[in-house]
């Protein structure tokens, strides 16, 4: 008599040989992908557009624009979400592994369409937010959606495992970074390996990234012309800079949590009202100091073109940071990968214009040090050290970085760990039961 083993990720040994998952995992890459672009584009379109009216308004005009745009679109945004889908609030990061812990029923009708245009009015309209979290929450939302429509047995691990799947296409597609997409699902979302998850997020997120590439271009998301990459004599400055990432990233945890907590303990304010005055915030301060608004991602490209004044490096790093916290406070439909990735980029290169003072070598330029801190404050905050490694090559498509940014990553990981500070995203799906346990459902 044949005997099923039950694993932990809840798959039975029948339902990891089973071959016909992987036409299912090719499809959730693909329609992941096609949506992850249509995302991208979107809010490439938005702060485009935002950038350009507030840039091109009369002196008198210009603050005004900034202040209605970013009240607009965050206060649409996150009344948007409360109103029709609360569980699209934040980066969904944590409602993904709350499914995959089978502590939440996964839903995709109302998710999508939400998550999607939410998403757009909350960053378009220059919130702090990254539109990688969304991305992941979509893709796992597709794969439950394709879960249905092949009419995949409710509760078997195969359906589990497209929603693993589509949460690592929607990663990989918003990076053009399917190796990140695949260890995020094994290292962050599941915590184990398992063959049919294996195989379905890989070809998920192969698949997602053609998409992606054919759609979006294929040029890494951030460019690192001239630089030249460092050697062994960078390591010991690469454990300093993960040290010190190591303790920012538990602050940025702690500080996050908190601003949550007391946005909803005092402000008992309507979901619009919340949203319109957060924006108009946001607003303000990007019109004071334009770039500093939105997700980041022209911040983190102009930092490792050395083009940022390094005068400026500390007001931007604390601009950034309180602009992050009081924008996933409002509870809009946006994450913090590219916030904390600009955090990491900005503090790597004001410490490496410390270093630049000190030892005077062509490989330790500021611009190297904006990669390592960008890979330690990610695996700080997340504590996914090897994602972290993986998706910094992957972003920059420059594979000498590997062994410092092994230092660094591995450095920032030990001071998280030793501060006993919980990973954000496990912070937070415990911090949403417990709501849950105190006040229940709310629609």
């Amino acid at each position: 008599m044949q005997v099923e083993v039950q694993n932990s990720s809840g798959l039975t040994t029948g339902e990891v040989r089973r071959r016909h998952i992987l036409l299912k995992a090719m499809v959730v890459g693909i329609l992941a992908g096609a949506r992850a672009s249509g995302f991208r584009w979107a809010l490439e379109f938005a702060e485009l557009g935002r950038d350009f009216l507030v840039q091109h308004c009369p002196d008198w005009w210009g603050l005004p624009v900034a202040l209605l745009l970013g009240a607009g679109g965050g206060g649409l945004g996150v009344w948007l979400v409360r109103r029709f889908a609360p569980h699209a609030a934040g980066s969904g990061i944590p409602q993904v592994k709350s499914i995959l812990l089978r502590e939440a029923e996964p839903e995709w009708r109302r998710l999508l369409p939400v998550k999607f245009v939410g998403g757009v009015l909350a960053i378009g309209g220059g919130l702090s937010l990254g539109r990688e979290g969304p991305t992941v929450q979509m893709g796992a939302a597709t794969g439950h959606m394709i879960s249905e429509w092949f009419r995949v047995k409710q509760g078997e691990g195969e359906r589990r495992a497209l929603i693993s799947a589509g949460a690592g296409a929607g990663l990989a597609a918003a990076f053009n970074a399917p190796l990140s997409g695949l260890v995020f699902v094994l290292e962050e979302l599941h915590g184990n390996f398992t063959p049919v998850v294996f195989v379905a997020a890989f070809l998920a997120s192969i698949s997602s990234d053609v998409v992606a590439r054919l759609l979006m271009g294929e040029l890494p998301v951030f460019h690192l012309a001239g630089i030249v990459a460092p050697g062994v004599a960078s390591l010991p400055w690469a454990a300093l800079l993960g040290v010190a990432a190591g303790g920012f990233g538990v602050l940025f945890n702690r500080c996050l949590l908190t601003t949550i907590d007391l946005r909803e303990r005092l402000l008992r304010w309507p979901p619009l009202a919340v949203g319109a005055v957060v924006g108009a915030y946001v607003g303000l301060v990007g019109w004071t100091v334009p770039g500093l608004a939105g997700s980041g991602g022209a911040l983190v490209q102009t930092a490792l073109a050395g083009k940022l004044a390094l005068s400026v490096l500390p007001l931007f790093v604390i601009a950034r940071f309180s602009l992050t916290m009081v924008s996933y406070g409002a509870g809009a439909a946006g994450g913090i990968f590219a916030p904390l990735l600009v955090l990491g980029a900005l503090g790597g290169l004001w410490f490496g214009s410390g270093v630049q003072t000190v030892v005077s070598t062509p490989q330790l330029t500021p611009a190297v040090f904006c990669v390592l801190g960008m890979g330690a404050m990610f695996t700080a905050i997340v504590r996914a050290p090897l994602t972290g490694i993986v998706l910094m090559l992957e972003l920059t498509g420059v594979y000498d970085f590997m062994l410092p940014l092994l230092v660094s990553c591995l450095a920032a990981y030990g001071v998280a760990e030793a501060l006993g500070n919980t990973p954000i995203y496990e912070a937070l799906r415990e911090r949403s039961l417990q709501k849950l346990a105190d006040h229940g459902p709310t629609n």
